[in-house]
């Protein structure tokens, strides 16, 4: 079908000592997640090369579009800097579009679909690539360096303490 399916996807950055690092992708493709770590790095400023990157999309869903490459690349800078991409409410960042080689964000087809779909569930902008006539709802980014920049924006929010 056509219907735009919600998933969450996480990441864990951690250092090491060990040459190569570790790249564990579950729920992805294994070169796309290094194509993604390639373009965070020249293009994001976002370097994990001296560390262990795992990604997991929850729930054993495997995501094969390349609309998922937003939502991995901001899932890898927030596990990197230890920040995590939620509003002041908790709500999490909700996102899509495809990362080009050059760090640009690419039109992804069914962007209105996705966008309803976010919305939806309460997730409210939804960062996604700048397109022609974009839905409402949609904060748009030219570049994937915009997007962790406005991502990191929304995100400023002071972290609570659990009680």
């Amino acid at each position: 079908g056509t219907r735009p399916l919600l998933v969450e996807v996480q990441a864990l950055v951690a250092p090491t000592d060990v040459v190569p690092p570790r790249r564990v992708a579950n729920g992805i493709d294994r070169n796309r997640l290094a194509m993604i770590l390639a373009v965070l790095s020249r293009h994001g400023g976002v370097g994990v090369g001296n560390a262990d990157v795992f990604v997991n999309v929850a729930g054993g869903v495997r995501v094969d579009e390349p609309g998922a490459d937003l939502a991995i690349a901001l899932a890898i800078a927030s596990a990197h800097r230890g920040e995590p991409l939620s509003d002041a409410e908790g709500r999490p960042l909700a996102c899509f579009g495809e990362v080009g080689l050059t760090g640009e964000l690419r039109y992804v087809a069914h962007a209105e679909r996705r966008v309803a779909e976010a919305l939806k569930f309460g997730l409210s902008p939804i960062l996604g690539p700048a397109i022609m006539d974009a839905p409402r709802g949609l904060d748009p980014a030219a570049t994937l360096r915009a997007a962790l920049g406005a991502a990191r924006k929304r995100s400023a929010a002071p972290l609570r303490e659990a009680a």
